[in-house]
């Protein structure tokens, strides 16, 4: 029997699952970890908490499949999220997470440098990405960085985990690292510019393509997560930008959105374009000869949580009803507006010290009010990305859905009337695991190429039609949303300065 082990390490929870050999799940299973913030913009994890959730979640979803030998394995995590590491592979401080967004000088520094590698990321590394952090350390944890014999990925580090082998994906490395696939590899002389001149000597050396073969899974791993088989462990890479692999492929004109605690965007196109909006286009980061370009909102899910849970007070358990509630209401009958920059904006904006905000508030506004103001608003953030691709040169023809959004159908419905096109929606809620196994089944040898292995992988859709009725509503509002994203930008900046708050 064929069996394939995926693993997808997100920000809440590390995910597993084993497939078959013709896609079908066997078993899966997951286990949580905590994040810690403890300054205001900035988001922690620990790594050996990931590795635990792993193994937890490994375990149960081997069990759950009557424990099949694993022909291959591969793993994805959220992208940039930074491990700092001593020469035994121990953690020197916690994660910086994905959405850490502390480096927003050294992102702001980026911009000014010209150097032809960042063409290729929009003229600027993002904040989120591992280079301003990696100069955010040297710059104010000196002894630390320069104790790190290793900085790297958290994919990066679960691989070393399994496998005793400090790899990188090359999906990785040429979104993130500014790594050039086409000869020149890492930028030694950019990242000197950067104040950061050893940054390579710290980073994987051994960069591979998604789906190429790292190693077998060592001794100690295969007994601590219950392997069994010769579990060759194969590249994946960021979780969302895998996704591509597990809606039967990527073309032009199709684009992923994985909607979660953020929203990521991705498509694949045949010549690249070079709009400021996007980041990208990236060479080889999935296919060869194609070009990856993304777009995002760092929060989404996270708000419309942060929102029921947290401002207006309801239990996870009584979200649906406050969903239910919220549903009942008119389109913008509420009389709100709220702005989805909780933790910046990824694109089009490339602003990491925007801010969120709820507008329009009386003594007479509702809960339910609140919470479908919410949901508009991360609507018309998705808008706001899926335009900036268009308006860049970047064709959308299908969109894909999946994640979390399909488990709210406020959130779903929501977001097909504000594009005013039909959604895809994936019927499972995870892609990454999905795309996983289609890297294994070709690192592993059981596929030729990663277009075949994702063929017979699709997942299946089904189409939401968006509700015509509601167009020139959501016209107006997602015109109030672009104003009032112009109106607070000042405010916005001011209540997020760097200094404000911490030292």
């Amino acid at each position: 029997m064929t069996a394939f082990l995926a693993i997808d390490l997100g920000t809440e929870s590390a995910r597993v699952a084993v497939y078959g050999a013709g896609g079908a799940v066997l078993g899966q299973s997951r286990s949580g970890y905590p994040t810690s913030f403890p300054h205001p913009g900035w988001a922690e994890q620990d790594p050996e908490s990931w590795w635990r959730a792993v193994v937890t979640a490994t375990r149960a979803a081997l069990a759950e499949a009557d424990s099949p030998p694993v022909t291959g394995v591969a793993v994805a995590t959220t992208a940039s999220t930074v491990v700092v590491l001593d020469g035994e592979g121990r953690p020197l401080r916690p994660a910086l997470l994905w959405m850490d967004s502390r480096a927003s000088a050294e992102s702001a520094l980026t911009a000014r440098s010209g150097h032809p590698a960042l063409r290729y990321a929009g003229g600027s590394d993002a904040v989120e990405f591992l280079v301003p952090k990696a100069m955010w350390l040297a710059r104010n944890e000196p002894d630390t960085y320069r104790a790190a014999r290793h900085i790297s990925e958290a994919v990066d580090y679960l691989v070393w985990r399994l496998t005793g082998e400090w790899t990188g994906s090359q999906m990785n490395a040429v979104c993130k690292w500014n790594y050039d696939p086409h000869g020149a590899g890492l930028p030694d002389d950019l990242y000197a510019e950067f104040g950061v001149p050893d940054l390579r000597d710290k980073l994987p050396d051994r960069i591979i393509p998604v789906g190429g073969p790292v190693a077998g899974v060592r001794q100690e791993a295969r007994e601590e997560l219950g392997i069994t088989g010769k579990a060759v462990v194969c590249a994946g890479g960021i979780d969302a930008h895998l996704s591509l692999l597990a809606v039967g492929g990527a073309r032009p004109g199709r684009v992923s959105v994985v909607c979660g605690t953020s929203t990521a965007f991705v498509t694949e196109i045949d010549e690249p374009v070079f709009p400021p909006t996007v980041w990208g286009p990236y060479p080889d980061a999935l296919n060869a000869g194609h070009w990856l370009v993304e777009g995002g909102q760092v929060t989404s899910g996270s708000v419309l949580t942060w929102v029921g849970e947290q401002l207006l007070g309801r239990p996870r358990a009584e979200l649906a009803g406050l969903i239910e509630e919220a549903s009942a209401l008119p389109p913008r009958r509420h009389g709100l507006m709220v702005l989805d920059y909780f933790m910046g904006n990824r694109t089009p904006l490339r602003d990491p010290r925007l801010r969120g905000a709820v507008l329009g508030l009386t003594v007479g506004t509702r809960p339910e009010g609140v919470y479908r103001a919410a949901v508009e608003g991360v609507a018309y953030g998705t808008r706001q990305v899926l335009d900036s691709f268009i308006d860049g040169g970047v064709p959308v023809d299908e969109v894909f859905v999946s994640g979390g959004i399909r488990h709210n159908p406020l959130w779903l419905r929501t977001t097909a009337d504000v594009l005013g096109r039909p959604l895809r929606l994936v019927a499972e809620d995870n892609l990454t695991l999905r795309a996983c196994a289609v890297a294994a089944a070709v690192g592993s040898g059981e596929a030729a190429s990663l277009t075949e292995a994702a063929a017979g992988f699709a997942p299946e859709v089904r189409l939401v039609e968006p509700d015509p009725t509601h167009h020139d509503t959501f016209e107006e509002g997602y015109a109030d949303y672009r104003a009032a994203t112009e109106a607070t930008r000042t405010i916005a900046h001011r209540l997020s300065a760097p200094d404000r708050g911490h030292s």
